[in-house]
């Protein structure tokens, strides 16, 4: 799908002179394509930079803890996130033509008052993940220390559920994240170019090792299934749909990182490379280096940091904890606070820029206290997919209004007025707000109905389905006459 001249003319000349003070500024603008510098390296790179992070790591110790076998757990990653490519790569499509992030592109399904409902929804749970991820890397920080200068260790005394010298840590990597994102989305760009393909060198490494020590692939890989019949079937889609929801979430906003690449074939190919072969390539790492970890050190370590703990070699230590922090950074700044800096730059356009609302999702992220939430972290799978039926359906109900709804072509100026083409009803879409709560129910009616439990397994596919199909009926039913 080529852009045309006069949609790349319209998004050039927009000054956003004739918007609402309360729907536009700079970082909401359509990007100029002068000023899109993304090539599918950097697309590939961003996305190796947040597939490689500690909660992946051990999300294949929860899919073995389902009952699946390395080789089951990897064909579970390659059909999750296989399906989120082809779901992203539609999804990016609208931010690549019209340079918009996916706070704005919202407004046309729902409406620029009922926007704010899916993009505070995203908004906490971007915040969420953020400090649950940062508080990953706050521990590599904590032993890296600690081997440094050992009475780093000693500093044990609590404070709100957390030792001094972890608080310390958490502070530390706090301040990483803070120089980061106060300057701007090509800092970010940058980063994810160093971060990504060094992470994987450093996995490659461990991968070699735990090669090394388990001859081969290792015991883990030679445990037998223990899922069979329907039943089995239907953990499998379980896991499937909870490795969906870990990035349901940017199903949703992968427009803020498309609205900066300059093709779709970038976009597109970049997000083959960085999505589903890294996922899976990252997998087979993970469950490589704990297969190893069974030989060496007699049970199996899926937590990094405790791996490297037991290594007991300093020089490992510093070097995988470095790693783990640059990955759990280059996940964060971009899967997680940049979304989040842009929804509220869209709930508070007049006071907000890029860098004020990355220093109020550091705040509000250690808020969420999650030293307590990181505990918990066995039963993530159904938390996962809840978020995944959730948000199912506003990725459903965004492809219908892009695809179907509107044919491609949207009005740019539409986007920051309150009485433009995209108004409905006093700002309020009925059709998009009406087929999220939809599809909402029933993506998740096999959570509170025990009859219909096993629908819970596709809670995500469930709510893409229904959220398309009821927004593009009641779309041509309610507002006929569609710009």
């Amino acid at each position: 799908m080529s852009v045309s001249q006069a949609v790349l003319q319209d998004i050039d000349d927009y000054a956003g002179s004739a918007a609402d003070g309360s729907l536009y500024n700079a970082d909401l603008a359509p990007v100029p394509l002068a000023k899109r510098d993304w090539t599918w390296v950097n697309m590939s790179t961003v996305w190796m930079g947040m597939v490689h992070n500690v909660v992946a790591y051990e999300t294949a110790a929860g899919l073995m803890a389902l009952g699946m076998n390395a080789w089951q757990a990897l064909g579970a990653t390659a059909i999750a996130y296989m399906f989120l490519f082809f779901a992203m790569w539609f999804n990016a499509v609208s931010g690549t033509r019209y340079g918009l992030p996916f706070c704005v592109l919202i407004r046309s399904s729902f409406g620029p008052r009922g926007a704010q409902l899916p993009v505070v929804l995203r908004g906490f749970i971007a915040i969420f993940w953020f400090a649950v991820q940062a508080y990953a890397g706050s521990e590599a920080i904590n032993a890296i220390l600690g081997t440094l200068w050992a009475p780093w260790t000693a500093l044990t005394t609590p404070f709100l559920g957390m030792g001094l010298n972890l608080w310390v840590s958490v502070g530390l990597f706090w301040v990483l994240h803070g120089w980061i994102v106060t300057h701007g989305v090509h800092r970010i760009r940058n980063f994810e170019l160093v971060a990504g393909p060094l992470v994987i060198l450093v996995g490659a490494i461990a991968t070699i090792w735990g090669l090394k020590i388990g001859h081969g692939l290792g015991p883990l890989f030679a445990e037998p299934s223990h899922l069979s019949g329907i039943k089995g079937f239907l953990v499998f889609a379980g896991g499937v749909t909870g490795l969906i929801g870990v990035w349901s979430t940017f199903a949703v906003n992968i427009p803020d990182l498309s609205r900066f690449v300059r093709s779709e074939r970038d976009q597109a190919l970049g997000q083959l490379i960085g999505l589903p072969i890294t996922a899976v390539v990252f997998t087979l790492m993970s469950v490589i280096v704990t297969s190893a970890t069974v030989l060496a050190f007699g049970k199996p370590i899926w937590n990094p940091v405790d791996l490297l703990m037991a290594i007991h070699n300093p020089y490992i230590l510093v070097l995988g904890g470095v790693t783990i922090i640059i990955a759990t950074l280059s996940v964060n700044v971009a899967a997680n606070i940049m979304p989040a800096c842009y929804d509220l730059i869209n709930l508070f356009p007049r006071h907000l820029n890029f860098a004020r609302a990355g220093m109020v999702v550091l705040v509000i992220g250690l808020m969420f206290a999650p030293w307590l939430w990181f505990k918990n972290a066995n039963s993530i799978f159904q938390v996962l997919g809840a978020i995944g039926g959730l948000l199912g359906p506003v990725t459903g109900i965004m492809l219908a209004d892009f695809f179907l709804v509107r044919q491609r072509k949207y009005d740019v100026a539409a986007f920051y007025r309150y009485d433009g083409a995209y108004a409905a009803s006093g700002g309020w879409n009925v059709a998009g707000l009406s087929a999220m709560a939809i599809g909402g129910v029933a993506a998740l009616s096999g959570l509170f109905i025990p009859g219909l439990a096993t629908l819970y397994a596709f809670s995500w596919f469930i709510g893409v389905g229904v959220g398309a199909v009821v927004y593009a009926v009641m779309s041509r039913m309610m507002y006929p006459v569609l710009p």
